[in-house]
Order: C-alpha cells, then sequence, then structure tokens
C-alpha cells in the first residue's frame, strides 16, 4: 500500500473574503445631463433634510468630456446639496453647454429623492463680456467687496461701498469685526435669489465669489449676543436699474423688489449709550 505524498508548503495568499455588509453598502444613484443655454444659473434643494448619513444627496458638476464652457460655484465647502436650500450657481458664458447632475439614495428609500429646482438669474444679453480682475483686498477696511471688473475695494462702517449708478454689481463681500466684538456676533449672508441665501459667514469671511462675474442681490447682516448690546445696526444698498433699499435693521434683508443685482452697499454701526445707574 502505498503511502500518500505530502505536498511541500507553498506561500499561497488566501482566497478573498467577501465585504463585510456592515461596511459596506450600496447606493442607488442616477446621473442626469443637463444641456443649458448662455445665462446665470441656480440649482436649489427644494426638498427634505438629508440624514444623518448625508443622504439623499446631489451634485452638479462638469460632464466627464470636460468643463465644456461652464462655471460652477457651490455655496457649501464640500460642494454637496443634500440640504433643504442649498444651492449652486451655474454660468455658462457661452452657450449651449452640459452639466452633469448626480443623485444619490439609500435603495430603502425611493421615496426620498429631493427636489431640485433650476432657475434661470441672467440671460445672455445681461451677462459680462469678461470675468473680473482680482486685485488683494484692503487689510485695514471694515468691510471688503469684490466689484465686477474693478476687484476688491475697501471701505469703512458708515460709507457706501461700490458706486451707485455705476450698472457695476457685487460678487462677494466680507466684514470685520470692530474692535472688541467677537467675530461669532456678527455674521451675515448674501441673498441669491427669490426667498433663498448662502450660509452665515461670520466677521473675517468672505461670502460670495470672485472671478465668476455672479452677482449678489442683497444682503443681511445681523448683530447677535455682546454685540448686539454694544450696536444698532442699519443696511441701506442700491441697485443696477436704480432700485434702492433701506435702511433695514439687524437681521433684516436688504433687497430690491425686482432682485436687481446688488450695485452698492452701507452699514453703520453706532454705538448704544451705556446704561448708567438709575438715581434713587
Amino acid at each position: 500500500m502505498s503511502q500518500a505524498k505530502k505536498l511541500p508548503k507553498t506561500d499561497v495568499d488566501p482566497p478573498p473574503q467577501p465585504p463585510d455588509s456592515a461596511t459596506v453598502q450600496e447606493l442607488r444613484v442616477t446621473a442626469h445631463m443637463m444641456s443649458l443655454p448662455s445665462g446665470l444659473f441656480c440649482f436649489v434643494n427644494e426638498g427634505v433634510n438629508a440624514r444623518r448619513d448625508g443622504m439623499p444627496g446631489i451634485r452638479v458638476s462638469p460632464p466627464p468630456a470636460g468643463a465644456q464652457n461652464v462655471e460652477i460655484t457651490g455655496f457649501r465647502p464640500d460642494g454637496w446639496l443634500n440640504a433643504d436650500g442649498d444651492a449652486a450657481l451655474v454660468r455658462v458664458p457661452k452657450g449651449p453647454a452640459q452639466v452633469l447632475v448626480t443623485i444619490y439614495q439609500l435603495p430603502n428609500m425611493p421615496d426620498s429623492a429631493p427636489k431640485l429646482q433650476v432657475r434661470q438669474l441672467l440671460g445672455a444679453a445681461e451677462m459680462p463680456p469678461g470675468g473680473p480682475s482680482v486685485s488683494d483686498p484692503p487689510a485695514s477696511s471694515d468691510i471688503v467687496a469684490h466689484i465686477q471688473s474693478h476687484g476688491d475695494v475697501g471701505a469703512g462702517f458708515g460709507a457706501w461701498l461700490g458706486e451707485r449708478g455705476s450698472h457695476l454689481w457685487i460678487e462677494g463681500f466680507a466684514l470685520n469685526a470692530p474692535e472688541g466684538v467677537d467675530p461669532k456676533d456678527l455674521s451675515y449672508q448674501a441673498l441669491l435669489g427669490r426667498g433663498w441665501f448662502s450660509p452665515w459667514a461670520e466677521a473675517g469671511e468672505y461670502c460670495g465669489s470672485r472671478g465668476m462675474a455672479l452677482p449678489l442681490l442683497g444682503l443681511k447682516v445681523r448683530l447677535s449676543g455682546a454685540a448686539a448690546e454694544q450696536y444698532e445696526l442699519h443696511c441701506s444698498a442700491s441697485f443696477v436699474g436704480g432700485g434702492t433699499a433701506g435702511p433695514v435693521g439687524n437681521d433684516e434683508t436688504c433687497e430690491d423688489a425686482a432682485l436687481a443685482p446688488l450695485e452698492a452697499f452701507q452699514v453703520t454701526l453706532t454705538r448704544k449709550p451705556r446704561r448708567g445707574k438709575t438715581k434713587r
């Protein structure tokens, strides 16, 4: 009776194991290619807020073949549109051009698809011929704004920033907190369309865009905490086409009824009188 031969040991990798279902989750992904004419468009999520895991989510991006004359600016740093009110601006200098809209959903939640609305803010005739120049913002200014074709300019609280009647719109701005004011107590938003805003920015943070010729349609400035106890706040503005607004108070929107682009604005901070001790 012959004995079975022992095979020599060899270094063989073990067969691959299937991934743990607890760490890998399949998603339902749908993509749409959208063709846009020349102009400025807003993609805004008007659906339900996302869950803690971020689902459902939307991304607006250039097509796989490349940008194709499309410029996209999201108002969240991560680029996602997965909460009610999240938005992205799409500029098409010379259309038609295509953008890719991708929607991510959990497979067991088919009815949770976000409602994406596309609004045209400006037509081809209203788009400027080229992007504005960019300059270094004045570091010592209370307010800095980026103005179409002029770059960054600065002014103090109480002064007008931008040129009224110039028909040059403002693309973004930043406010610096006065001495003794916590930057968290001074915040602001840019109006991007009727009833929707950019995320809140704290003092020192830039709100808007540079170099993309995307106009702001208004602004809102808010004081809170100790700053609200120290200062009275008012905003006024003028708009392309001759409209004006304000002065409005703390946490109130400064906008034109026709939603014309913002041309110039003024933010005034006035110290409140100190409360003295009551004499008996």
